[in-house]
């Protein structure tokens, strides 16, 4: 049987990497729900879906990274194609500052989850 780390064990480099872009993730798109707010009728029904779904599971794939939850291989793994989806949402305004912004932090993340759900924690 394999023994859990506890949580006074520190948090490997790539998680505390891959814990820091989910937060930015999720600050970034807090913003732009907000920016598509602001641009009413502009912002897509599918862009919030995207961007909602996308900032609550980055917040909650965090949160199991850091307490170390034996979910997080595969909330990591469901944390990156929440990203990809927001992405591929954000894309579709290319002439807006925030959803690229937002495309991008997506992106960094869906890669760092990818890598930290193949990774055994």
């Amino acid at each position: 049987m394999t023994q859990q780390p506890t949580t006074t064990t520190p948090l490997s480099k790539e998680m505390q990497d891959c814990v820091q872009a989910c937060m930015t993730c999720h600050s970034v798109c807090e913003e732009t729900m907000s920016s598509c707010l602001q641009m009413g009728g502009q912002a897509q029904m599918q862009i919030m879906r995207a961007v909602m779904d996308c900032a609550e599971m980055t917040r909650m794939c965090a949160d199991m990274m850091m307490r170390r939850s034996p979910l997080s291989a595969e909330m990591c793994a469901m944390c990156a194609r929440a990203c990809d989806m927001c992405a591929e949402a954000c894309m579709s305004m290319p002439d807006d500052a925030q959803m690229m912004r937002c495309a991008e932090a997506c992106r960094s993340c869906a890669e760092m989850c990818r890598s930290m759900a193949a990774a055994t924690m």
